[in-house]
């Protein structure tokens, strides 16, 4: 990658014409979550149209805005300050909004594929009766997702990501009379307050070197910080970023995220939340390429954090599990991507929003498996599906083909490009990082093959009362359109989004390595079709619902890697015992001293009251020894 100042990379133009309305398309949903919000139950007979509405509109928007940016000549960005946010002494933060090529994609995506998850949740939630409270948590969701895109400075994308923790929070905990269902929107909220302070002592350490948190000041001052200062402003930034995309060792609670209604799971997974570290990370590219060893430490998280996805999503039964731990996979390739730098930045945000669709697309199809299926999500229950769901087979399918990187699909065009890069990282690491990406495209289509045998196929093994069946039109078009896209998204922005993107992530010159592009690909093509078939011939003919595989790594992968034990027994358990510990110096160290030194005083007052007996002789009798006492000390010292 060629090192460029930033504003070379991108020169920021003043908005005009319609561009300075930008701050709508946050304003929108925001304004619908609002509405929904103030008028309660009044507005629960309409409260949904008015959430898709909303969000819809914000995409036809996103549109013209995408188009009128697009016809701008130059480097293409239109930025608009609102107000002056926060002046305190030298910091200025305003409250700006940057429309530029790489927040334009995401404003799509998140808009674009939310649109469609908002109308398959009209259909998903028409029975609940907190339809229109999802609404508002979900429009919520989306205002902050758009204003954590289009902020121009570290603070706003911060605000907008505090929001997305918070909407979170929110819709994973929906079902809060469910304990599975709070006790994970607790660890979610809690887990991501561990990256949130980190990148919260990043933006610190920006003001206190550089003096701003403005994006072109800190990535045109990057250069003139010594090494030690980048590397750990960027590892904060990395915490940050690994918080939110649910990354090693922060990667926890982003499969409990499945407790939230089947919707909620797409959005988070798909379109925004996740994708929200990625973006961090593209976002501030030159910070990570300005040091070697920050880059290595992102590509190692990747790395490392795709193979956990990919094990533990061999062993699990749950069917929104294994596509959670699909989507913890997938993103670590594309941490991989922003890791690896160079012309690999615009490959991760590809493959980003190719995922965008078909993973949308599965856990909406995952949803429609359950609509039909009256809740049940163990895939050991379900098998010949494709004869009574035939439109949810078919998307899903396209989903589980893309996900695998086969052609012509989307991963294919996505996935391999990430692969290749790492193959021809520099030095010994390229064979480490690259075998690592070639291991997981074969896991992948192992476990993925697995989960689409069961569902779809081999021997009927629902019980007696169950009565599959299709979902209704409104949660059906959503999936054809997602899979529509699962199918053109890769081959249509493998070129077209690269040289998109390259005004804010730079031009990059090709880069030949030490393996071919037909030479990766012929392998990745060989790891797959092994997973495939091992898939295919292991569960073509269903699996015993006692079945339970010995062995330490099954073992293992069933507990999630033990993640969560470690976790408990670093954290949870000391830092319980901590708040024990200082309850009970609380209650018996503050508080008995206070307490006691409160008694001490209580009971001497109470006997020096009992010398006040209202009795003239009692105290003329005092009086006289009290004189007695001061003659004898005066003859004392006298006669001393």
């Amino acid at each position: 990658m060629d090192n460029i100042q930033y504003s070379a990379a991108v020169e920021y133009a003043a908005a005009s014409g319609t561009l300075s309305s930008i701050w709508l398309l946050f304003a929108i949903p925001l304004a619908s979550a609002a509405v929904l919000f103030l008028l309660g139950r009044r507005a629960d007979k309409w409260g949904h149209l008015l959430g898709v509405a909303s969000v819809v509109a914000t995409f036809v928007l996103g549109l013209v805005y995408f188009f009128q940016l697009k016809g701008l000549s130059g480097n293409r960005s239109a930025e608009v300050d609102l107000f002056s946010f926060m002046p305190v002494g030298s910091l200025k933060v305003d409250f700006g909004l940057l429309l530029d090529p790489l927040s334009a994609v995401f404003v799509l995506l998140i808009t674009g594929v939310g649109s469609l998850i908002h109308i398959y949740a009209v259909g998903y939630m028409a029975h609940d009766p907190g339809r229109r409270r999802f609404f508002a948590f979900f429009n919520l969701f989306i205002a902050a997702m758009l204003l954590l895109v289009l902020g121009n400075n570290y603070v706003m994308l911060y605000f907008g990501w505090e929001g997305v923790g918070l909407a979170s929070y929110l819709l994973i905990s929906f079902f809060f009379d469910k304990p599975s269902a709070a006790t994970a929107g607790k660890k979610a909220f809690l887990m991501n307050r561990v990256g949130d302070a980190g990148f919260a002592i990043a933006m610190f350490l920006m003001f206190a070197q550089l003096g701003s948190v403005n994006y072109d000041d800190v990535f045109n001052g990057v250069n003139q910080l010594t090494q030690g200062t980048v590397l750990v402003m960027g590892l904060l930034l990395l915490l940050g970023a690994c918080g939110k995309s649910g990354q090693f060792p922060l990667q926890a609670w982003l499969p409990d995220a499945m407790e939230g209604p089947t919707p909620v799971s797409a959005l988070i997974h798909a379109a925004t939340m996740v994708t929200a570290g990625v973006y961090l990370i593209a976002r501030s590219n030159a910070v990570f390429s300005a040091n070697a060893t920050l880059q290595t430490v992102v590509v190692s998280i990747g790395a490392l954090t795709l193979l956990i996805g990919c094990v533990i999503g061999c062993a699990k039964d749950d069917i929104k599990r294994v596509l959670a731990y699909s989507t913890v996979s997938q993103i670590g390739y594309m941490f991989l991507g922003v890791g690896l730098g160079g012309a690999a930045y615009a490959l991760a945000i590809i493959h980003l929003l190719a995922h965008g669709f078909f993973k949308a697309g599965m856990f909406l199809g995952a949803g429609s498996v359950m609509h039909g299926m009256q809740d049940q999500v163990d895939i050991r229950r379900f098998g010949g599906l494709w004869k009574y769901m035939k439109i949810t087979w078919i998307t899903f399918g396209l989903g589980y083909v893309a996900i695998i990187g086969l052609p012509p699909l989307s991963g294919f065009f996505t996935k391999d490009p990430i692969i290749l890069a790492a193959f021809n990282r520099p030095g010994w690491t390229g064979w480490l990082f690259g075998g690592a990406a070639l291991l997981g495209a074969g896991l992948t289509a192992f476990y993925m093959t697995r989960l689409f045998v069961l569902t779809f196929h081999g021997p009927k093994r629902w019980t007696d009362g169950q009565h599959p069946h299709e979902s209704p039109a409104v949660m059906t078009v959503p999936l054809v359109l997602l899979a529509v896209g699962s199918v053109a998204s890769g081959f249509l922005m493998s070129t077209s989004v690269v040289d998109w993107l390259t005004p804010v992530l730079g031009k990059h010159a090709e880069e030949h390595g030490r393996l071919g592009h037909w030479t990766v690909t012929g392998m990745t093509m060989a790891v797959v079709a092994l997973g495939l078939a091992a898939g295919v011939l292991l569960f073509r003919k269903g699996t015993a619902l006692e079945e339970q595989p010995a062995g330490p790594v099954v073992t293992a992968a069933r507990n999630n890697l033990y993640a969560d034990t470690f976790n408990e027994l670093v954290f949870e358990l000391p830092g319980r015992y901590l708040t024990r510990a200082l309850v009970f110096l609380d209650n018996r160290g503050i508080d008995g001293v206070v307490n006691g030194l409160a008694a001490m005083v209580g009971g001497g007052s109470g006997r020096l009251r009992r010398a006040q007996t209202g009795y003239v002789r009692s105290y003329a009798l005092s009086m006289l020894g009290g004189a007695l006492l001061v003659v004898a000390a005066l003859m004392a010292v006298t006669l001393g």
